[in-house]
């Protein structure tokens, strides 16, 4: 199996425009998350719409691809970037046999080992995408659980894969106070960290926009509810994303402290 790192980037952004090139601790974002998935990734790329990117990556000698402005999502910005590097005829050979890896340009401390989780959810034949969850733990509390912008994950123990995405807290413990269910439920919060199979990937990106997608804002309900399967991987380690200037200064701290 081959698998192929690609770094969806752009420049705009409602909260933190610019945020790739935002610097911690004298590299941007962007070189870090790149760094950091290439200690896990012999192939690793960026792909943005944005010219500076373009040239902040192709300064410090990573690689990078020019994509269109117009994707709805970081998955298209994945497939076109996969399509550039690639021949039609060499996709028709290997797409089968090729994973890609969407990593997110503003986590930039994701760990090699939270790669190496995923790509290890396709040792068998039939996984078509898989994901990232970390469990709630006693340090959490009832306002991170809730929190809207952190989707959870209820998942099969048999099968492996994931059976909804929300952004309101799943399971429902019916019964129990709510300033207990930390402590008699098991919770799984979404790292948005994606590989799709290439010949899935290509599939998924034709779909169109779905009920429950539109209701959550969460693009992998349109891939269940059109029958794709989600296989999970569990990682212990927290994720740092950037996505305000708050959440800037935060990692500058932790960095200070950690790396």
């Amino acid at each position: 199996m081959k698998f192929i790192g690609i770094i969806p980037a752009r420049f705009a952004s409602t909260r933190f425009p610019g945020k790739p090139l935002a610097d911690i601790c004298g590299k941007t974002v962007i070189r870090r998350v790149y760094e950091q998935a290439s200690k896990a990734l012999d192939t690793v790329l960026v792909a943005t719409d944005d010219e500076r990117i373009y040239n902040a990556v192709e300064s410090f000698g990573g690689k990078v691809v020019m994509t269109r402005a117009d994707h709805r999502c970081g998955t298209d910005r994945c497939l076109e970037a996969y399509n550039a590097i690639t021949s039609p005829v060499w996709r028709t050979q290997n797409d089968a046999d090729t994973v890609i890896i969407n990593i997110q340009g503003d986590e930039p401390f994701i760990q090699p080992e939270q790669i190496e989780t995923l790509m290890n959810c396709f040792d068998g034949p039939h996984t078509q995408i898989a994901t990232l969850v970390r469990p709630y733990t006693d340090s959490d509390t009832l306002a991170d659980l809730e929190n809207p912008n952190t989707p959870k994950v209820a998942w099969s123990k048999e099968t492996g894969e994931a059976l909804l995405f929300s952004r309101s807290v799943i399971p429902f413990l019916r019964g129990i106070e709510k300033n207990e269910w930390l402590q008699k439920g098991s919770f799984y919060r979404h790292i948005g960290l994606y590989a799709y199979r290439a010949d899935i990937l290509a599939r998924i990106t034709q779909l169109a926009p779905s009920p429950l997608e539109l209701a959550e804002s969460l693009e992998q309900l349109r891939w269940i509810e059109n029958g794709f399967r989600i296989r999970i991987g569990i990682t212990n380690t927290p994720t740092i994303g950037i996505d305000t200037p708050e959440d800037l200064e935060k990692a500058i701290e932790w960095y200070k402290i950690n790396g």
